[in-house]
């Protein structure tokens, strides 16, 4: 991949008002471009109109694209709080690869020590996983499973090449179902975490910007 214009933009997006709220009170600064955080809307209907829509704008042409947020795990001992940097996002309208995921484990490692982070493919889907659903997901070498990654990744690159990444919060996992985000335990933990991972997700947007040998 060629080097980035040293002014290229990051679009953080996020769908929910709670995930909104975590990256808006997050730390911020550091990042290599301007930074621009997007609240699509839950699904991927609302996901596909938003991205497609704000990277029309000119000022954001060639813009690195980074889709984050909470997260269904599919995999036995995952939990709230976990991370997930997905290798790739896929669901039935297509695959896109991320890019620079390695570093992002690095970085992810380093802001937010202790917490467990996952990768491999993140799946997609129109609506909330549950019960069997997950293993007929995990099956299919799906680690996790959210409604907007897959959507706004597909849609990002089809606005334009790009470099492209999804790094999701574990709120809800196999062992640990829960019903109403902001009332449970594992719940104000995901929340903690996303506003933590920023000097993250700036990282990855520096190392973007470096000459590609």
């Amino acid at each position: 991949m060629s080097a980035q214009p040293a002014t290229a933009p990051l679009l953080i997006a996020c769908a929910l008002g709670i995930e909104h709220l975590a990256l808006r009170t997050g730390e911020r600064g550091g990042a290599g471009g301007p930074v621009t955080l997007l609240r699509t809307g839950m699904g991927p209907k609302a996901a596909e109109r938003s991205v497609t829509r704000r990277l029309a704008d000119p000022d954001l042409a060639g813009a690195a694209v980074l889709a984050t947020g909470f997260c269904a795990g599919l995999a036995p001992g995952m939990h709230p709080g976990d991370l997930v940097v997905a290798e790739e996002t896929r669901d039935p309208d297509g695959t896109v690869p991320c890019v620079e995921t390695d570093l992002l484990v690095k970085e992810l490692a380093r802001v937010v020590p202790g917490r467990t982070v996952h990768t491999g493919p993140l799946a997609g889907s129109d609506h909330v996983i549950r019960g069997h659903e997950r293993s007929d997901l995990l099956a299919t070498g799906a680690i996790a499973v959210d409604m907007e990654s897959a959507t706004t990744l597909l849609s990002a690159v089809r606005a334009g090449e790009r470099p492209v990444a999804a790094v999701r919060v574990v709120v809800d996992a196999p062992q640990h179902e829960l019903v109403r985000i902001g009332t449970v335990r594992g719940g104000i933990s995901a929340f903690r975490v996303l506003r933590a991972v920023l000097p993250a997700f700036y990282e990855w947007h520096r190392s973007l910007l470096l000459p590609r040998r």
